[in-house]
């Protein structure tokens, strides 16, 4: 796949039509009824920063967790939003995050403190830069998981902790293209030599057992959870 392949595929896809279409909202909405420029600024500062810190949390302790398929009516919202994505990590249908989910996510993290800074206009601001974060990680996670070989060395090694992730042990680099927090919280490795592989990197330890007691991601997953036929086929990649 060429770079401008990636980028044609990347901006047909309907969720990222979406973000940028609530981006292009929340600037209007900016214009429409304008923060002072430097409450602005610092409300699209704080949303920049608050964006990886984010991430972090809910990608380690909540789609990392072990706690959501046991609640039945959040089963299914963890098998759509990560457990089918571990399970086969190239599936493009599964490759973006839900819109149903990352939307209000984002509207959470960013709309509250961007109004307590600059009112209306603050919280606009602050949204419309959540939305264009989230358009910019899944871009880099397109590269990190379609068929591109980057020749940039950065996007080279983020792509290389992110397949470590994905292939090697599922409890490290959990960033996307910031591993800042990572390393704040003992979680970055580098190389499959630096840990043990994990039995667990494909189902996020659902396995049978797991299963068997709350058995709802299994039946949506039509009673398959990461076979060791899938997981030769991802070895052998």
């Amino acid at each position: 796949m060429t770079f401008r392949e990636l980028v044609v595929a990347y901006l047909q896809y309907p969720a990222i039509i979406l973000y940028l279409g609530l981006a292009a909202a929340g600037i209007g909405t900016w214009f429409y009824q304008p923060a002072p420029i430097g409450r602005s600024l610092l409300a699209i500062a704080v949303a920049v920063l608050l964006f990886p810190i984010v991430w972090y949390g809910l990608h380690r302790w909540v789609l990392h967790s072990r706690w959501m398929w046991k609640v039945s009516w959040l089963a299914a919202t963890w098998k759509r939003i990560h457990f089918d994505h571990h399970q086969d990590p190239n599936h493009l249908e599964v490759l973006f995050g839900s819109p149903g989910n990352v939307v209000p996510t984002v509207a959470i993290a960013t709309i509250p403190v961007g109004y307590m800074i600059g009112g209306v206009g603050g919280a606009a601001a602050a949204f419309a830069t959540g939305m264009i974060q989230t358009c910019v990680n899944e871009f880099f996670h397109c590269i990190q998981h379609l068929s591109y070989q980057p020749k940039n060395r950065w996007l080279a090694t983020i792509k290389r902790r992110h397949m470590e992730h994905h292939f090697h042990d599922e409890t490290g680099n959990f960033g996307i293209t910031n591993f800042w927090w990572d390393h704040l919280g003992g979680t970055h490795y580098a190389g499959a030599s630096a840990r043990p592989k994990s039995a667990t990197v494909f189902n996020l330890g659902y396995d049978d057992a797991a299963a068997d007691v709350h058995p709802k991601v299994r039946d949506l997953s039509g009673g398959v959870i990461a076979t060791a036929e899938f997981r030769a086929r991802n070895k052998a990649k």
